[in-house]
Formats: C-alpha cells, sequence, structure tokens
C-alpha cells in the first residue's frame, strides 16, 4: 500500500537569526534559477569558480577549455535553508558551495542544518547597476566576497574601500548548459512517455499533494526530448469521471484505429478514456472503472500498455502484485478469466514493457515511492506473459549528486532507430521527497546480448 511520507528537512536557527533575516527589507535585484555564471565587478573576465573544491575567482573566456567553462556554471535552486529572496548554487556534479570556517567550498549535501543553511545566499543588491551581493543566511552581515581571488564569506567592515566591489557579481548567461532537468518544469512524478503523431508525448502524475491527491492529468510533448510544450489539463476526475475524484496517478497511453487510449488511475480504480487526440479532450467510454478497487489483492493503479508487433495490446498494473491481460479489439475490456500473475522479485509497482530484438523487457519500481531507495528493476522473457527471467537493478539513487528515489519509469525508441530513453521520476531537487517529485529523461544502452546496462541518473 502507498503510504503518505513526510520528509521535511528541518531547519534549526537561532532565533535571533532568524529574525535578522525576516526583517530584512525587500530588494530589488533578482537571481533567477537555472544555469548562470557570476562574473566579478571589480577584475572583469574573471568568474566565480570552484577548482579542487574549493572556491576562487578565475578567468573564463570563450577559448578557455571545457572544464574551466563548467567550474564556472551553476545552478542557482531555491535557498537549501529557505529564505525570501536566498539561493543555492549546485555545481555540475553535483555537490553545493557552502562555508565552512568562513571558507567558500564544494560538498555534498549532507542533509544537516548546518549544512543546509551554510549552503544558502541571501541576494542583495550590488554596487553597480544589475549586479548582487550574496548575504550568508546564518552569518548576517557576511557576505560572499573574492580575497585574493579566494572566496570567503567576511563582514562588510572588511576592506571598506573595495568590499562592495569584491562581492559584487554580474550574472550572466552561463558558459555550459549546466542541468538539463527537470525536462518538465514543476512538481510531475510517475511518467508514461510515448512517441505519437510524429512527437513525444510525457503523462505524468501532477505531484505535490499531500496523501498523492491530485486530481488533473496533464500532457506535455516534444520533438527533441529538450524543449516540452505544456498542453494543460486533459482530463480532470472531478467534473470528467463520475466514479472518482481524486488520486489521479499514473497514466499511459495506446493508439489504436485513429482513437487513443488513456488509461489512468482514479481513487485507486483503474479506468479508460478515449479521444482522436493525445491532447483530447478524452471522454470515459465506460461511465465505471476498467478494473475496479478489490479486483485482485493490492491496489488497483499504475496501469500500463505494451502493444506487440502482432497488434495484440496488453494491460500490466498492480501494487504489492504484478498483473497482466489481453485486451481486447475495442481496447475497453478484457476477458476476466484471462488475468495472469506474475513473481517478480522485490516487485512493488510500476510494471512497464516493451520489446527489443525479439526480447521482451519487463521493467518494474522497488521499495516505496517516499523512500530514496525507490528503484527499478527488471526481467526478460520470451512472450509478453514471461516466463520472466530475472535481470537485477538498472537506475537507483546517486547521494553524490542528490538523486534520491530514481523510479517509476517508462521507456520510448527513437523512431526508425534503435536508440532508446527511460524517463523517471526522482526527489525533486534540492528539497523534495515522495509527494514533491520531477521527471527526467536518461538514455538507454544495451550490452551485446541484450541485457540493460546499469542507466547513469544525470542531472
Amino acid at each position: 500500500m502507498r503510504k503518505s511520507v513526510a520528509r521535511a528537512l528541518a531547519v534549526v536557527l537561532a532565533a535571533s537569526s532568524a529574525l535578522t533575516v525576516a526583517a530584512r527589507p525587500a530588494y530589488a535585484v533578482d537571481l533567477p534559477t537555472g544555469a548562470r555564471s557570476l562574473e566579478s565587478v571589480n577584475v572583469p573576465g574573471f568568474y566565480l569558480r570552484h577548482a579542487d573544491y574549493l572556491g576562487s575567482i578565475a578567468a573564463v573566456g570563450p577559448g578557455s577549455s571545457a572544464q574551466a567553462k563548467s567550474d564556472a556554471t551553476f545552478t542557482v535552486t531555491p535557498g537549501l535553508a529557505g529564505g525570501v529572496g536566498c539561493v543555492s548554487f549546485q555545481a555540475a556534479n553535483g555537490m553545493w558551495l557552502r562555508h565552512r570556517d568562513y571558507r567558500i567550498r564544494l560538498e555534498t549535501n549532507a542533509g544537516t542544518a548546518t549544512f543546509l543553511a551554510d549552503a544558502t545566499f541571501c541576494v542583495r543588491d550590488g554596487s553597480v547597476g544589475g549586479s548582487v551581493r550574496l548575504e550568508s543566511f546564518n552569518f548576517p552581515g557576511r557576505f560572499l566576497r573574492h580575497r585574493d581571488h579566494e572566496l570567503w564569506i567576511d563582514p562588510s567592515t572588511t576592506n571598506p574601500d573595495t568590499f562592495a566591489g569584491d562581492s559584487s557579481f554580474r550574472v550572466g548567461t552561463p558558459w555550459v548548459a549546466g542541468r538539463r532537468s527537470p525536462v518538465i518544469k514543476g512538481l510531475y512524478a510517475d511518467p508514461n512517455i510515448a512517441y505519437l503523431a510524429g512527437r513525444y508525448y510525457i503523462y505524468p502524475t501532477t505531484d505535490g499533494y499531500n496523501g498523492w491527491g491530485g486530481s488533473r492529468f496533464k500532457a506535455f510533448s516534444s520533438t527533441d526530448l529538450v524543449n516540452w510544450t505544456d498542453h494543460g489539463t486533459i482530463l480532470d476526475l472531478g467534473p470528467q469521471i463520475g466514479w472518482a475524484d481524486d488520486r489521479a496517478w499514473a497514466p499511459t497511453i495506446a493508439y489504436r484505429d485513429n482513437r487513443y487510449y488513456f488509461y489512468f488511475s482514479g481513487a485507486t480504480n483503474i479506468g479508460v478514456a478515449t479521444a482522436t487526440s493525445p491532447t483530447g479532450p478524452f471522454t470515459d467510454p465506460l461511465g465505471r472503472p476498467l478494473i475496479a478497487a478489490g479486483f485482485r489483492s493490492g491496489q488497483m493503479i499504475d496501469p500500463a500498455v505494451f502493444t506487440d508487433t502482432d497488434g495484440q495490446s496488453y494491460l500490466y498494473w498492480g501494487n504489492g502484485h504484478a498483473y497482466a491481460v489481453r485486451l481486447n479489439a475495442d481496447m475497453v475490456s478484457f476477458d476476466a478469466g484471462q488475468v495472469r500473475t506474475f513473481s517478480l522479485p522485490n516487485f512493488r509497482e510500476a510494471t512497464f514493457v516493451f520489446k527489443r530484438n525479439n526480447i521482451y523487457y519487463l521493467t518494474y519500481s522497488v521499495d516505496d515511492t517516499g523512500s530514496e531507495n525507490y528503484h527499478v528493476e527488471y526481467a526478460t522473457g520470451g512472450s509478453p506473459f514471461g516466463p520472466w527471467t530475472h535481470r537485477g537493478t538498472i537506475l537507483a539513487k546517486n547521494l553524490s549528486l542528490g538523486i534520491k528515489g530514481p523510479a517509476h519509469q517508462s521507456v520510448v525508441r527513437a523512431p526508425d532507430s534503435d536508440t532508446w530513453y527511460m524517463a523517471y521520476h526522482r526527489f525533486a531537487i534540492p528539497a523534495g521527497n515522495g509527494t514533491n517529485r520531477e521527471v527526467t529523461i536518461d538514455p538507454m544502452r544495451f550490452n551485446a546480448d541484450g541485457t540493460i546496462a546499469p542507466i547513469t541518473p544525470t542531472l
């Protein structure tokens, strides 16, 4: 059973410091989130960067090495410790800028209250128009500044003639692209990726609700897996589905005879809606669940459809128990007497089947979606019903990059190729949990024997 998991990171600061931060006036400057590079105001051409895990400023230009450009690019995120107008800086390797003994350095997020506060800086006006200064969250009055090209947090009374310039940076375009994900901006999970009508589509769970209580499904499309168009709500359980109005989870889609069939979890039932377009509008042809709660053991959630090369479609689903059945030609019914049950090691949920070179691959998620250990395992077989040979883990957390709980996967093949991608969710970075997740995509690679090489989760 799914369990609501609330894992808020508690940041404990002295009451006097908290009051000081809260009392500060609003500032005109803004440091937008996303990939950014910061140039020193009083040493033009020198950029905030890290080297050997220590912060400094260094010359970076068009002819600089790729490594130097990467070292001078940071992904700006909302402050790890919170605070209005406060930010944190993540490097390409997933580590974070923080101060320790007042020196700026790059370290892995330890998740402690001290680390989160040390890695949070509040944006203030710089010494020249359009520039910013970065005040320490937990040491008010100390600012990030360069001293002999090294980065420290120092009080503003230090070297008053040059301090304002030493602590001011112009915010510029990044030297490199920086973090490329989440591919869909915002909180989403359980992505079903498909190639339909000449475009890639992602159909996710809309996330961020306690108890996973959302009611709406959205669709996003892309031609390149990088730039995504938001098509808005394509199905709203409350007004459009008479038998469910919450827990809109883990949809999937299939195409047959000029119609699209959208299968979804609603109030722990599985429903189906149809449309003539991959973005709807979708309507309920049954007026009832396709698979009602209690139909079999476990939760009746997480549908996925696989259509074989002979045109036969199969529906997979389950939480705690894995099920599958052939769909009838109408795509909205099946023979209940033909439902199969699979025994899969460590299975929790999110079965997704695809076929490559006459091998059937059944991928699935292990552990709880609220656990940082949520991950993907898989099995192979000779038919859509197996029998299945367990092959092990192919996607798991990477704490050095801050990646937790990567799973609830789906797979797509680029058209006319042997290029494959896995879409999945993970805890939102930097401070997500099991109900605050984000969607990303990584390439898949296959070994010569047809097994799947471990997928490297990336930022």
